[in-house]
C-alpha cells in the first residue's frame, strides 16, 4: 500500500510539471522571445528548461554521479544512449539544445516540449536529411549554444556502444567548435530497468521508472577531443573509443576523470 500511494504521489506531481512545461513552453517562451532582447531571451528560456528538468529529476529521484570536467563554454557533446532519461539526465546538468530521434514528437506532452525547447529531430533512415540537421547544428554552434547528439542512433542496454553516424560531427568540425564525449551507466536497480530499447513505450516506461526507490547514473565527462587536422570519420572513432573504455571501465590516460560529484536531486 505504501508503495502504490509513493506512485500515486509522483504521478500527481509529473502531471502538475507536465502542465507547467506545457505553460512554459506555449506561453512564456513566445512572450521572451517579443519580450527580451536573443541574448536574454535565450539566457531565460535556458534558465526555465534547467530549473524544469531539475524538478523532472528530482520527481524521479535521480541519484547522478559526476566525474570529470563538464563544459563550461560551448560545444558539441556526443553521448552513448541508453533511454529517454539520458535526455532528462544531461539536459539537468548542462543547459544545451538535443539531437533526437524524431519518435519522440509522438510522445504525449513530451513531444511539444521537447520541440518547443529547440530540440533538433532526426528521422531514423533518412539521408536525405543529413544536410539540414548539420545545418541547424551548425546555426546552434555560431550562436554559442551547446549540442547534445547520440551519435549511436538508437538506444542500447548499456553494455555496448554501437558504430558512431559520423555526420553528426561535421558542424563541429565546419565551427571548430569543441568536441567532448560523455559516458552515461545506470547503476542498481536502474541498471536493468532503465533501459528504453525494442518495443518499449514512453507512459509505461515512465510509470516504471517512477516506481523504483531511485534511479542511480553514473555521468562521465571524458577529456575533449583535438579535432585540428582530422576529418570527421576520425573525430567520430576517437570519441565512440573513450566511450566505450569508460563504460568497459577502461581508462586511457586522456580519458582519466577529473573530478567527481554526486548530485542527489530530491
Amino acid at each position: 500500500m505504501k508503495l502504490k500511494l509513493r506512485l500515486c504521489y509522483k504521478v500527481v506531481l509529473i502531471a502538475l510539471l507536465f502542465t507547467s512545461g506545457l505553460i512554459i513552453a506555449a506561453i512564456i517562451f513566445p512572450a521572451l522571445g517579443v519580450l527580451c532582447k536573443p541574448s536574454k531571451a535565450k539566457r531565460n528560456r535556458d534558465t526555465l528548461k534547467l530549473t524544469w528538468l531539475k524538478w523532472f529529476c528530482t520527481i524521479l529521484r535521480l541519484q547522478i554521479t559526476t566525474e570529470g570536467v563538464s563544459p563550461d563554454k560551448t560545444c558539441l557533446l556526443v553521448s552513448n544512449h541508453i533511454s529517454w532519461l539520458d535526455i532528462v539526465v544531461l539536459g539537468c546538468l548542462i543547459p544545451a539544445h538535443f539531437v533526437a530521434k524524431s519518435d519522440i514528437l509522438a510522445w504525449p506532452i513530451i513531444g511539444y516540449l521537447a520541440k518547443q525547447g529547440g530540440t533538433i529531430f532526426v528521422r531514423r533512415g533518412n539521408k536525405q536529411q543529413v544536410k539540414a540537421i548539420t545545418e541547424e547544428m551548425l546555426w546552434l554552434l555560431k550562436q554559442n549554444s551547446t549540442v547534445i547528439a547520440f551519435p549511436e542512433g538508437t538506444t542500447t542496454n548499456g553494455d555496448v556502444v554501437l558504430p558512431f553516424h559520423a555526420s553528426l560531427f561535421q558542424s563541429a568540425l565546419l565551427t571548430k567548435s569543441t568536441i567532448q564525449p560523455v559516458a552515461i551507466q545506470y547503476v542498481g536497480e536502474a541498471r536493468q530497468l532503465a533501459p528504453f530499447i525494442g518495443e518499449d513505450v514512453f507512459v509505461p516506461h515512465l510509470i516504471k521508472m517512477l516506481s523504483l526507490d531511485k534511479i542511480e547514473v553514473r555521468v562521465v565527462f571524458l577529456h575533449t577531443i583535438n579535432a585540428a587536422g582530422k576529418n570527421r570519420q576520425s573525430v567520430s572513432n576517437e570519441a565512440r573509443a573513450m566511450i566505450v573504455a569508460s563504460v568497459a571501465g577502461e581508462f586511457p590516460d586522456a580519458a582519466i576523470p577529473l573530478l567527481k560529484r554526486q548530485h542527489n536531486l530530491h
